[in-house]
């Protein structure tokens, strides 16, 4: 089988969560062929993985979404629109429902010139209808501008080449559930769409703090996403969710039911589940498996640990993981700075199953996430986790439904560095509890999140998505 995967600002340039998941998963598949079409923001980072590619990848094909701004007119002609394709633009523009198989047709069967699209007198009048109905009070150079920023980069995706393959896999809505539902389009094969956490509200939240959005657009780049979503969602055969609360927000977000079905993250268990105890040495050693970014909020990481020292002196903090933000990275090192914290360790990237030994425990801050594989591993070398109240982290810590094995960890609200503070001290006094807590973890990891019991679910998936085709 020849299965394209789809994916949009990770692997292979990233290291983290989904890009770990999709290097495993690839590698666990040996019998397939495997296409990556993978979306980056610069092109200054072709080529630039972070990862050795598993035997099985054919092919890489990279598209960068800088690239959509080099583009130069190629008519000098006026581009005059149908009535359909008005209708099409205007939906689009809008953020509506728009007819999708008249714009693949126009932008990639036809080879629409997008520039000439975006200058000629039909799409102003369309923008000037849009401004005078829905922003009248908004000057129209920042409406122009936003549109064409939003447009550029869709009207650039719907003009690749579409790779070879049997099935398209997108691992997220958004841009990579643009190509894959245009590869369904052009090669009338399925596409299907796996969601590590629920994009569309990811790039919400982002959305709402970002400072280059002009406020006024704010609701309307979150409606673009949504569009997005949308698409991805009637075009898919399937889609999937790591667990059962996020298939019940994609199908609140307009997914049919019938289409949906989970599956959870699994992780080697048996890389983790033999590690010993860490051995007794007077520290109580926290872990921190997470990349440096803002959704990770390493920021509150570290003032709970500044406050953890004053009650814990003995407390050491190891945060493992790469830069996935230079300037946050950078803000978060000034800050280290500022507290003066002391045993607090950053090695980077490291043998996470070698280096768990040393650890007591792990932590987790993030203001979003999907099922943490960070978690996994932690629960399956019997280390209990302090985590907030994200994705399925509570469903984790406590459990799903008819999952009587108890408690794995302290689960907290977002950003709240009193009650991280709390649950982090509560977890280095009572050593019995914690301990406690560390079988019960490797006990849930090892019943319901084995890798091979993922790849095997996948499997059925694309069997029974050919079959149906």
């Amino acid at each position: 089988m020849r299965i394209c995967m789809i994916l949009e600002g990770c692997y292979p340039y990233v290291t983290g969560g989904v890009s770990s998941w999709m290097h495993q998963y690839i590698q666990a598949m040996p019998q397939h062929e495997f296409v990556l079409w993978v979306i980056a923001s610069f092109a200054k980072e072709k080529g630039n993985f972070k990862y050795q590619l598993p035997e099985n990848v054919v092919e890489v094909r990279e598209v960068f979404l800088d690239d959509a701004l080099r583009l130069s007119c190629r008519h000098r002609k006026k581009v005059h629109f149908t009535e359909s394709e008005m209708a099409a633009l205007a939906a689009l523009i809008g953020c509506k429902s728009p007819d999708w198989n008249l714009l693949f047709s126009m932008y990639h069967d036809q080879g629409m010139d997008p520039l000439a699209a975006l200058m000629s007198e039909d799409f102003l009048h369309i923008l000037e209808d849009m401004c005078q109905s829905s922003y009248p009070y908004t000057a129209f150079a920042d409406m122009f501008h936003t549109v064409r920023s939003m447009l550029l980069p869709v009207f650039f995706m719907m003009q690749q080449k579409v790779p070879e393959a049997e099935i398209y896999h997108a691992v997220a809505t958004g841009y990579g559930g643009l190509l894959a539902s245009l590869a369904s389009y052009v090669t009338g094969r399925p596409c299907i769409l796996t969601e590590h956490g629920i994009y569309t509200r990811e790039r919400e939240e982002e959305i709402i703090r970002a400072k280059w959005v002009v406020p006024a657009f704010k609701n309307h780049w979150i409606q673009f996403f949504y569009m997005l979503s949308d698409l991805i969602y009637q075009r898919a055969v399937r889609v999937t969710s790591l667990f059962e609360n996020a298939g019940k927000i994609q199908m609140d977000l307009g997914c049919p039911p019938k289409k949906c079905c989970v599956i959870s993250n699994g992780i080697h268990y048996g890389r983790f589940a033999h590690i010993p105890p860490k051995e007794e040495n007077g520290w109580i050693d926290i872990g921190a498996v997470v990349r440096l970014a803002p959704i990770k909020d390493i920021k509150t990481m570290l003032s709970s640990f500044y406050e953890l020292k004053s009650r814990i002196p003995k407390a050491r903090l190891h945060i493992l993981g790469g830069v996935d933000d230079e300037e946050y990275a950078g803000e978060c090192r000034q800050m280290i700075q500022k507290l003066a914290l002391t045993d607090l360790w950053m090695p980077g990237i490291v043998d996470v199953a070698a280096y768990m030994e040393k650890l007591d425990f792990t932590i987790l801050t993030s203001i979003s996430e999907g099922q943490p594989l960070s978690i996994l591993e932690s629960f399956a070398a019997a280390r209990p986790v302090v985590t907030t109240d994200v994705g399925c982290c509570r469903e984790l810590v406590s459990g799903a439904r008819g999952d009587q094995l108890g408690s794995a960890g302290y689960c907290v609200l977002p950003m709240s560095r009193e009650a991280l503070t709390d649950a982090m001290e509560k977890m280095c006094r009572e050593t019995e509890t914690r301990k406690k807590m560390g079988i019960t973890a490797r006990a849930r990891a090892g019943r319901y999140y084995r890798h091979e019991d993922m790849i095997e679910k996948y499997q059925a998936v694309y069997n029974q998505v050919l079959e149906v085709n």
